[in-house]
């Protein structure tokens, strides 16, 4: 019983890590309609800027947040404007081949300059640990999923709390009838893509200093992170933090409570079993097209 609740409680909080990746994600998807592909590669990126900073600066690895996010969101604005926009006909389809194609250029980079070595960020603490009944959890995990909340919390606030949050949900709800309205969707799509590559340099951060990573490392998180908004709902913000603490604590409990080999397999029949009922996912609005 004791195996269980840790797992669950490791769950949780790792469930939090993949919440905050997955919120900019299906955020990308709800106001531009496109299926970002490289988002893994851009949590990789994030985690390599971190390495960087922390090293050259001797700087925690969570204060390079306050560099990283900025560079993030500006180098997201710009590849969208650049890459992303000029996409008229055939969006959807083009879209994916344009961010793999992003996906793949990082990994190229991301290895010539920094090897294809595996690396992981360090901390002073990232061992310490303090009890909770008879296990112990580590400092890092509770300061990832305390990190991720916060930005979490901040970024439902800004899209139900401002103007401009109003106007991405508006994009994200019928982009042509908002830009009927007066909204520039351009630029609103342009800081969310901005928004959702900052997102994706915290949780690269926390990725970072709990697994270690190499450039190759965005392909197993495009996957996951694509069936945790699936499961939530594409375009649902709270879709996707539901379903990533179900994917999460799933896989830790049943890795106890069963084995590692039937982790991800319980997860996809949870999956299964919500599309079968609700092919929108969990927060997910059915669309109906006349024929």
């Amino acid at each position: 019983m004791t195996l269980v609740l840790e797992a669950a409680v490791l769950g949780i909080l790792t469930g939090g890590v993949y919440a905050l990746m997955a919120s900019g994600l299906t955020l990308i998807f709800g106001v531009m309609r496109i299926i970002n592909v490289g988002h893994g590669a851009l949590v990789v990126l994030g985690a390599y800027l971190s390495f960087a900073a922390s090293r050259a600066l001797h700087i925690d690895p969570f204060v390079t947040l306050v560099i990283t996010m900025p560079v993030m969101f500006l180098l997201g604005f710009g590849l969208q404007v650049v890459f992303i926009r000029p996409l008229k006909t055939d969006r959807e389809a083009l879209s994916v081949l344009v961010t793999y194609a992003i996906a793949l250029g990082l990994e190229g980079i991301l290895g010539y300059v920094f090897g294809a070595n595996y690396v992981q960020l360090q901390a002073w603490y990232d061992t310490a640990s303090f009890p909770i009944g008879d296990f112990r959890i580590t400092y890092v995990y509770v300061f990832g999923f305390v990190l991720c909340l916060a930005i979490l919390v901040v970024l439902f606030l800004i899209l139900y709390r401002t103007t401009f949050g109003a106007s991405i949900r508006a994009t994200m709800l019928n982009r042509t009838a908002a830009q009927l309205i007066g909204i520039d969707v351009d630029r609103v799509s342009a800081v969310a893509f901005g928004i959702g590559m900052a997102t994706a340099a915290a949780g690269g951060v926390v990725f970072g200093i709990t697994t270690a990573f190499n450039p190759g490392s965005h392909y197993d998180l495009i996957s996951r992170l694509l069936t945790i908004i699936v499961l939530g709902g594409l375009g649902s913000l709270r879709g996707a933090v539901i379903a990533a603490l179900i994917m999460l604590v799933s896989e830790d409990i049943t890795s106890v409570v069963i084995s590692p080999v039937w982790a991800s397999f319980v997860f996809f029949v949870i999956l299964i079993v919500v599309l079968l009922v609700r092919p929108q996912g969990l927060y997910g609005v059915r669309v109906r097209e006349r024929i």
